[in-house]
């Protein structure tokens, strides 16, 4: 799962994604990663439009999981490792 949240296919996408998912992962119930898991199975553009802000989620896809990455992708410095976050 991890592989996969880095590696999407944009840039954009991999550091998203991939920062949210390596940074939770360890917590995350058996029902989120299943939901993590839904996510992955969505096409890269539209997540990034999504993540973005470029168009808004589809109301069917607004699951907790999905609204969580996206607060977490509206944070400035979202997607970059921490040591650059706090320079």
């Amino acid at each position: 799962m991890l592989f996969r949240a880095r590696h999407r296919g944009t840039k954009e996408a991999d550091l998203l994604i991939g920062r949210f998912v390596s940074d939770r992962i360890e917590a995350f119930s058996e029902q989120e990663l299943d939901e993590v898991e839904e996510i992955l199975e969505l096409q890269d553009a539209d997540l990034t439009d999504w993540l973005s802000g470029r168009r808004s989620v589809p109301a069917d896809l607004q699951s907790p999981m999905m609204m969580r990455l996206l607060e977490a992708s509206s944070l400035p410095g979202a997607g970059l490792p921490e040591e650059i976050r706090k320079s």
